[in-house]
């Protein structure tokens, strides 16, 4: 089945007794044993069930494999949110005195994990001079553990090359991690082009309504740890933390995943309430309609900016003068996402002025919301960053980031120019009034 089939079916069979179409929520903690002996063979890993919901659930179940799933990969694990899993997911893989090589173009707070977090567990992330693969080659050593990108950088918005990312990876055997949020399975799917484990904020675009937090981690089941012994010992020697398990011998090709989910969600925590599985589940099902709306709508919002005066610049990789029109051709299938960036005449504070006027557009540091929002980087999700180290990731003092949802075109850009005009007060609307719209829109009506 195709992405957009997975999104509504894989997964979930009804049991014969309800027959429920709906994916049922296990509201529950623990399940029953049968036996000391089927509890002993529950924690031994040797046969299939529930023991507790810190560790899985049936409803967590099925959005493990439709995510996987829509993701070409074999395995998956659902924890709180988004950070979580970027979390596991680096710590299975690394140990004290290792280092992990990154992209510099990244969400606030995986900068804030990298530079800060990761480093005081004896874990160094260097951080590439650009997106490059040259750049990334340039700072692998015998130490390193992990190449990290995010597929679309937020907010940069630069697309990475992740066949070459992979390539330079693989080289040195090590494993390329991708954050696909932004793009999600319906636009880009990292595993087909070498990426070996993907991350999402199941909170943005697949979620979709702004409601629920929760994040996931997919494994491809195609590194071969086994091979690479030596660097991760952790996946091929016993584990005196689970009764000397060791994780290539029993969970073979599902090995990354088997242990991030017995070492680090069992020990740590941060579980996704079977709740939150069931309305991300929601969400799911209709993330490939929604994303369909999303760009149309993102191309024609980015459209009205380029050709604005009041608006000095706008980064949207749609553009055919974009550096990363031709990654958007080969990884996005041609479809830009719908998060861009722009910066208004009159540099930070006409960007405060068109930010506060926003009315249809929401003020919220979220994104992949059906709902159109607007984010001031530099002063909510980069303000823990020097000046130096937000230019470096991509923000500026003036850049405004917008996440574009699917409301009536017409509504968001009627919302935009009225803004624009807040901080160009003496200018004369050019949109409003326009002879393709024939009457009022709702915006219109709501502002009046």
């Amino acid at each position: 089945m195709r992405p957009e089939t997975i999104a509504l079916h894989h997964g979930y069979t009804a049991d014969g007794r309800a027959s429920t179409t709906a994916v049922p929520i296990y509201q529950s903690a623990a399940y029953e044993f049968e036996s000391a002996d089927h509890a002993a063979a529950l924690f031994n890993l040797e046969v299939d069930g529930y023991r507790y919901s810190r560790i899985s659930n049936p409803t967590n179940d099925v959005l493990e494999r439709r995510v996987a799933a829509m993701e070409g990969g074999l395995q998956a694990l659902s924890v709180s949110s988004g950070q979580a899993a970027l979390h596991f997911a680096t710590l299975n893989v690394t140990s004290p005195g290792t280092n992990i090589v990154s992209v510099p173009q990244l969400y606030g707070t995986t900068y804030t994990l990298f530079a800060h977090l990761l480093p005081k567990m004896g874990v160094t992330v260097r951080f590439a001079a650009n997106d490059t693969p040259a750049a990334i080659h340039a700072l692998i050593d015998a130490d390193t553990r992990a190449v990290y990108c995010e597929s679309v950088g937020n907010p940069a918005g630069n697309v990475c090359d992740i066949e070459a990312l992979a390539s330079v990876a693989h080289a040195q055997g090590i494993p390329l991690i991708v954050d696909n949020t932004v793009p999600t399975p319906i636009l880009s799917r990292p595993i087909q082009f070498g990426a070996d484990i993907v991350v999402h904020s199941l909170t943005k675009f697949m979620g979709g309504h702004g409601t629920t937090m929760g994040g996931i981690i997919v494994d491809s089941g195609k590194f071969p740890w086994a091979e690479h012994a030596s660097r991760f010992p952790m996946f091929t020697e016993p584990d005196a933390s689970y009764h000397d398990l060791v994780y290539t011998d029993h969970f073979g090709d599902a090995a990354y995943i088997g242990r991030c989910r017995s070492v680090y969600q069992r020990t740590l925590g941060s579980v996704l309430s079977p709740l939150n599985a069931f309305l991300l589940l929601q969400g799911i099902e209709s993330v490939a309609v929604r994303m369909d709306r999303h760009v149309e709508n993102a191309r024609k919002v980015a459209e009205f900016l380029r050709d604005d005066s009041r608006v000095e610049w706008i980064n949207y990789t749609g553009f055919p003068d974009s550096p990363y029109y031709g990654l958007t051709q080969k990884y996005l299938g041609g479809r830009a996402c719908s998060i861009m960036t722009f910066g208004i005449r009159g540099g930070l504070t006409a960007g405060a002025h068109f930010y506060d006027a926003l009315s249809l557009i929401k003020r919220v540091v979220n994104l992949g919301d059906s709902k159109s929002l607007a984010c001031h980087p530099a002063s909510t999700t980069h303000r823990q960053m020097t000046s130096a180290e937000q230019l470096k990731a991509g923000v500026t003092p003036e850049m405004i980031r917008l996440s574009i949802g699917i409301e009536h075109i017409d509504d968001i850009l009627v919302d935009l120019d009225r803004a624009l005009d807040a901080a160009f007060p003496a200018r004369v609307s050019s949109y409003i009034g326009n002879s393709h719209l024939s009457r009022p829109t709702a915006a219109q009506v709501a502002i009046e």
